[in-house]
């Protein structure tokens, strides 16, 4: 597996943007003593196993050594450790009828950043890689590592903590570079050292670093040649070791097929005997690019005569270079009409931003990219197009969901946006990523259910309720259209309500709330849907509807919207929210100041009582207003470039909890001396 160079993000958080509107009055902020340690922004973690190599490291790059790794001693920790627990999910009847669900999987191996410099928390940049298609992925691999960086990564939190919404488990990457790109074959040793007890010391450690960081496992991918026998075995009772440590805190290993039972690298193409013990060591296995339809086969029998199932195979599929026109024999992992072979696994999906001009990789232009990887040519995982020569995942592979608790809302937010919308006004022009502020999204974007003339439908960022974006459904509907937005498993009580935050730019619409209380008869078959009416606004405007005359379980949520006058018309969903009472979360507790280094900062607090979906820190302008700092699901938060105002001796702060319906508790506040 080549290397390549990795896109360098932009550093940092975001800090201070725009102002929003007059803050309301709060108590008096209390006083931090100045901080002494000086401010640092905090980066995602990597280590070599224990030896450095020799001489310095470049500019911005530590280097440390795993072995001497403690949680202790991590002063990022706490900006790194997922705070999302991962969901469960359930699989609804598929949206068509050529998408199987208990077949193949999909693994992605995705670089987010560099492995050095990649920003714990954000930043502030749109230009992020920002998958919203998560009903079709079953893992992620948090993938980087250089010989002159470091070789193990762990993901860092806000791309757990969204792939944790959708039921997605992230496996940090163990990196043994080949000798051709800076391996050395010390470093492949040193992982597989034994202590004094005959144990692996680098083992336990990787358990509680994945444990402390709260992601769920590892991808070893040992590619250094020149070793023997012995290091083959020395490797493989280390595999086995991880693989049991790992099993105890609930976490997976996946083997990538590289390196073979007498140490050599060797890239099978397939399960055979140069690398069977390895597989049975570890939970799944990655079958290099070398595969063919025969191999592939073969591998899945043997699989099952090991007792094992072929779907724990990702058979490897190379998208670095081309992507969703990448030439691919899907028959041989994912036919048509018999049943899959082995699971699949993308190498490098983030192309669908990365092969956009640098410089303009605007959002809606990424999306589009990946809506047409995940979902086909068609855009519509209901109707494939079966002239598509790329056989996206939704043609092959049913979607899954996690909607299956109240209260649940969405503000269709995907984690980056050109602008900062708090209730519909812009509080920040300043571009911004921040994965985990991501939003459980559709899980079938975007089935679109009419007659007549289908509108375009996508992730906008030119407006948006709150966050960076809203659902622009355009175009000129001539019959009533339905728009699939959430299979769902929401128990319906006296008091359940749905509300819909909505606008219609163009046009005049009729809407309506769709709602299903029980499955599709066979798959790709519409949900039974009930209509229920909406006062349709042309300012944002949010309806609630009671489920009159519903019982049972909700299976299924979407709008109907009808255009009476034909012509363009151009609706925004901005929020969904399903629920039955509204309570306040609880504030955060202890705010405090930790560092300073002139503007740059390091705020901590203690984590608030009850559920809390994320934290928003802000800003008190000496004038009244509120500015907005940044989000973020952890106990921790970084903003750097802090300037006084005008007159300003004490900059002043506040933050609070924000629920899982978008409501906020009640602020803390800090004060700092400038």
């Amino acid at each position: 597996m080549k290397p390549t160079r990795r896109t360098v993000l932009i550093a940092g958080a975001a800090a201070a943007l725009l102002p929003a509107a007059p803050a309301l009055a709060a108590a008096r902020p209390k006083s931090a003593a100045r901080p002494k340690a000086a401010a640092t922004a905090p980066y995602a973690s990597y280590w070599y196993p224990d030896s450095l190599p020799s001489g310095s490291p470049g500019a911005g790059i530590t280097w440390r050594s795993l072995k001497s790794w403690s949680a202790d001693g991590d002063p990022d920790l706490a900006f790194n450790a997922a705070s999302v627990p991962l969901a469960a999910r359930f699989t609804p009847t598929p949206a068509n009828t050529t998408a199987r669900s208990g077949r193949a999987r999909i693994q992605s191996l995705v670089s987010f950043g560099p492995t050095s410099g990649n920003p714990s928390q954000g930043s502030a940049t749109a230009d992020y890689y920002a998958p919203t298609h998560w009903s079709y992925l079953d893992e992620l691999v948090f993938w980087g590592g250089s010989s002159g960086e470091g070789l193990i990564l762990a993901p860092n939190a806000p791309v757990v903590d969204a792939a944790h919404r959708h039921g997605v488990p992230v496996l940090g990457n163990i990196f043994l570079p080949p000798t051709a790109y800076g391996g050395q074959l010390q470093w492949t040793r040193d992982l597989v050292q034994k202590d004094s007890s005959g144990r692996y010391p680098l083992a336990a450690q990787l358990v509680a670093v994945a444990a402390a960081y709260g992601f769920d496992g590892w991808f070893v991918n040992a590619e250094t040649g020149g070793g023997n026998t012995a290091l083959g075995t020395a490797m493989l009772a280390f595999v086995t070791e991880l693989k049991a440590l790992a099993a105890s805190e609930g976490q997976r290993v996946t083997w990538y097929d590289a390196m073979t039972v007498n140490g050599t690298v060797s890239w099978q193409g397939a399960l055979n005997s140069q690398n069977q013990a390895f597989f049975q060591a570890a939970d799944d296995m990655f079958v290099d690019f070398r595969w063919s339809a025969s191999t592939l086969a073969s591998s899945g029998t043997r699989a099952g005569q090991l007792g094992r199932s072929r779907y724990e195979l990702w058979a490897g599929v190379d998208v670095e270079s081309g992507g969703s026109g990448t030439s691919v024999n899907w028959d041989a992992i994912v036919p048509a009409n018999r049943a899959h072979i082995t699971s699949i696994g993308f190498y490098r999906p983030e192309w669908t931003r990365n092969h956009l001009p640098d410089g303009q990789r605007a959002p809606g232009d990424f999306h589009a990219a990946d809506d047409r990887f995940w979902t086909g040519r068609s855009l519509d995982p209901a109707r494939p197009d079966p002239s598509d020569p790329w056989r996206a995942p939704a043609v092959s592979v049913a979607d899954r969901s996690t909607v299956s608790s109240m209260p649940f809302a969405s503000v269709f937010n995907t984690g980056h946006g050109l602008r900062w919308y708090e209730d519909g006004a812009v509080t920040s022009d300043t571009a911004w990523n921040h994965l985990g502020l991501q939003d459980r999204l559709p899980s079938r974007q975007w089935i679109v259910r009419t007659t007549g003339q289908r509108p375009a439908v996508s992730f906008d960022f030119a407006d948006a309720w709150r966050g960076g974006s809203s659902v622009l459904v355009a175009g000129e509907p001539d019959r009533p259209t339905v728009l699939d937005l959430y299979a769902t498993r929401l128990p319906i009580g006296a008091g359940t309500v749905v509300e819909l935050t909505h606008r219609t730019d163009a046009g005049r619409v009729n809407v309506e709330l769709a709602v299903a209380t029980a499955e599709p008869g066979s798959a790709g078959a519409t949900p039974p849907y009930t209509y229920l009416p909406v006062e349709p606004d042309s300012t944002w405007r949010t309806s609630t509807v009671r489920l009159t005359g519903l019982s049972g379980t909700v299976h299924a949520l979407g709008v109907r919207l009808t255009a009476p006058d034909g012509g363009l018309v151009r609706w925004r969903l901005g929020g969904l929210a399903v629920r039955d009472t509204v309570a306040a979360p609880a504030a955060p507790a202890d705010l405090r100041i930790t560092a300073a280094s002139g503007g740059d900062l390091r705020f901590a607090w203690g984590t608030a009582h009850g559920p809390v979906r994320h934290y928003e820190l802000h800003r008190l302008l000496p004038d009244g207003t509120r500015r907005f700092l940044g989000g973020t699901c952890q106990c921790a938060y970084f903003v750097s470039g802090l300037q006084p105002a005008p007159g300003e001796t004490a900059a002043r702060f506040e933050l609070r909890s924000v629920g899982e319906l978008y409501n906020a508790s009640t602020p803390v506040t800090v004060t700092h001396p400038w």
